[in-house]
């Protein structure tokens, strides 16, 4: 007897497409979607068929609609928010963070070096610009906020897309501030400058198709950045013994 052919839905057809382009990142947690007409014309399918998609995907607790419109769900949220509640600013958390952090972004720094298609490579030589265009800045918000761009940047041509969903929710932890101030980070002598020629370093050795030298620059940015944040933190730790011993005074009889 020959197998029945079962037919595959058009929701279901719309709802996979959808749902790949959030596997990869293209739709972003937190973006908001055209419109249902917009979208149904732009994709061409009909309005009923693309509502039964994002039906399927809001159970999936991928796509939330509210009044407002249809937005891509912040999915990682359960984890990542009690994850920044436990991990704080604890000095063993930014140990281990840049530990982990070492060895991932180094071998994706490599891959995306490997795998970066030409729209890749064209994000990070823009990210590269918009962060030497900010370095002339006095203030660093804007060059910070690049770095970060341009770590995520190198994980999406990476093309690895357990790496990049991972690291977007650390990203999205450490623009919190959960790990280390960045800011004060940037406004240490000589560090800024540092910084900047080490991303430099990366992004250019992805653009060049260098993977080894990718590599390394990921690996020694990183060791830079821990031994620069635990240095702050030392440096933290005294200040606050020497106002103590100015304040002694407060708890002793005369």
């Amino acid at each position: 007897m020959a197998e029945t052919v079962k037919a595959v839905r058009l929701a279901d057809t719309i709802a996979s497409h959808i749902k790949t382009m959030i596997l990869e990142g293209v739709l972003r947690p937190g973006e908001k979607l055209n419109s249902e007409r917009e979208l149904a014309d732009k994709m061409g399918v009909s309005r009923p068929s693309l509502r039964d998609a994002i039906a399927q995907l809001e159970v999936a607790g991928l796509l939330v609609t509210t009044k407002s419109g249809t937005t891509v769900a912040r999915f990682l949220s359960p984890l990542a928010d009690p994850l920044g509640e436990l991990f704080g600013n604890n000095p063993r958390v930014v140990s281990d963070y840049f530990e982990y952090r070492r060895l991932v972004e180094a071998y994706a720094s490599r891959l995306a070096a490997q795998r970066a298609t030409k729209e890749d490579r064209d994000a990070i030589r823009a990210c590269l610009d918009r962060m030497k265009a900010a370095h002339q800045s006095d203030d660093p918000t804007e060059e910070a906020d690049a770095d970060v761009t341009l770590h995520l940047l190198i994980y999406e041509a990476a093309h690895n897309v357990v790496f990049l969903h991972i690291m977007r929710v650390l990203s999205d932890m450490l623009r919190k501030g959960i790990f280390y101030d960045r800011e004060h980070l940037y406004r240490r002598a000589g560090v800024r400058d540092a910084l900047l020629e080490q991303h430099l370093r990366i992004g250019e050795a992805v653009l060049a198709a260098a993977p080894e030298e990718a590599d390394k620059a990921a690996s020694d940015h990183l060791q830079f950045t821990f031994e620069t944040i635990e240095d702050i933190r030392r440096e933290e730790i005294r200040q606050a013994e020497s106002l103590r011993r100015i304040d002694r005074k407060d708890l002793l009889s005369n």
